[in-house]
Order: structure tokens, then C-alpha cells, then sequence
């Protein structure tokens, strides 16, 4: 196993100030690139007051800067605090409206989302590509993410992070595919390859998982959101 070639980082969980993020989707961007990224997802939260104008203007910053930024965009949403009989019913409709990436807000140790959330997150294929922060996700819910193709988040985000090592057991006793994402919201929360690499080690991973998380993983999701 060669670490010494971790590949470009992919970030697929950020937040700009068209939702709870401090930096315009081309500052975000910026910082990525300097940071050794190939490719980025802004996921904005949504719920129902917000999904559409969200997404069409991610989709419009996508629109005009085609062709004119340094690292490949990934217009995506975070969907967040919908009760969980109606969650696909978003996540269906931000597809719809053009999103590429569907994060659903899991259940993290430090914020109070619907019991449940993890559950409706990973009982449909096709619906959701990332459960965020899934916390103490059951072995019920890791069965269902690996039979449905839901990455299962290892994340940078403090609080959020306490849960890492109870994702990783949980993803590898079940055959869960794992993406490393910062839950970005400043130039601050963004990090390198070999920082996410380390992230990965510190949850448990090996050498060979850790790769698989930091750079397999990232590229199958990349190309499965037709941003490549």
C-alpha cells in the first residue's frame, strides 16, 4: 500500500453563506484549490422554506462560472431537520430540482435531529448519496446504507467527530462504503489529504481503508454526480 500517493482531495460536505457558511461559493472554492482539492460540493441546508432558491443559485453560480474555475464544483444540498416520514420527499425534490449531491443532516452526537433521520436516510437506493455524521447509527440503519449505496460520513467537524469511531466498526462490519468530509462552514474547517488521511487513522482505519475512504471512495461519488 503506497500513502505516499494519496490523490487530490474531494470535499463533499461545505456550507457557503447561502446557508449557515461565512464565504461566497468562489472564496470557498478558492480555498479548496489551495488546499490541494480536485473537486467540491457546496451542500447547502435546506428545508422547505429554502430548497429552491438554494439550489438555483448554486445552480447559477454553476452556470456562469463553467469552464472559468480552477477545481470541479458540485452543486449539492444538506437536508436538514425534516421529520423523518418526509425526508425522501425532499431529498427526491432537490434532485429534481437539479442538486447533484444529496447529504442528509444525520444523527450527530451534538445536534438534536429527529430520531429516525438515519433510518429514512438509508432505506430507499437512490435517494440520498451521504449520511452525515450518523453518529451511533444502528446495525440496522449500516445494513441498509451498504445495500443502498449511502456513504457513511467520517467527519473533521468537532462534536460531529465523536461518533467516527463507532461509524467506521460499523461500516466495516457491515461492507458501508466511508467519505471523509469536514462539514465545512470557513476557509478554517477545510482540509488536506494527508490531514483527512490522519482523520481516518485516528477513527480506526487502516493504511488500506484510509485510502479507500480519502481517495476510492470520493472518485466513485464524483462520478456517480456527473460532475467528473
Amino acid at each position: 500500500m503506497n500513502i505516499d500517493n494519496l490523490g487530490q482531495r474531494i470535499e463533499f460536505h461545505s456550507h457557503s453563506i447561502f446557508s449557515d457558511g461565512l464565504l461566497l461559493p468562489a472564496a470557498l472554492i478558492r480555498e479548496a484549490e489551495i488546499r490541494g482539492h480536485a473537486a467540491l460540493a457546496i451542500t447547502d441546508h435546506v428545508d422547505a422554506s429554502n430548497i429552491e432558491a438554494v439550489i438555483k443559485a448554486l445552480l447559477k453560480f454553476e452556470k456562469e462560472m463553467r469552464g472559468r474555475l480552477p477545481i470541479t464544483f458540485i452543486p449539492g444540498v444538506e437536508v436538514s431537520y425534516i421529520q423523518p416520514q418526509y425526508l425522501i420527499e425532499y431529498c427526491k425534490k432537490a434532485r429534481r430540482l437539479g442538486a447533484k449531491i444529496i447529504i442528509v443532516h444525520g444523527e450527530s452526537p451534538v445536534e438534536p435531529v429527529y430520531p429516525g433521520t438515519n433510518h429514512a436516510a438509508v432505506k430507499e437506493k437512490g435517494a440520498v448519496d451521504i449520511l452525515a455524521h450518523p453518529g451511533m447509527i444502528n446495525d440496522e440503519d449500516a445494513i441498509l446504507a451498504a445495500k443502498n449505496g449511502v456513504f457513511l460520513e467520517v467527519t473533521a467537524r468537532n462534536g460531529h467527530r465523536d461518533g467516527n469511531r463507532h461509524v467506521v466498526e460499523m461500516a466495516r462490519k457491515y461492507g458501508a462504503k466511508l467519505i471523509v468530509d469536514t462539514d465545512c462552514h470557513t476557509d478554517h474547517d477545510l482540509i488536506t489529504q494527508e490531514q483527512a488521511f490522519q482523520l481516518c487513522k485516528d477513527a480506526g482505519l487502516s493504511d488500506e481503508e484510509a485510502i479507500k475512504a480519502i481517495k476510492e471512495n470520493p472518485q466513485e461519488l464524483l462520478k456517480r454526480s456527473g460532475c467528473r
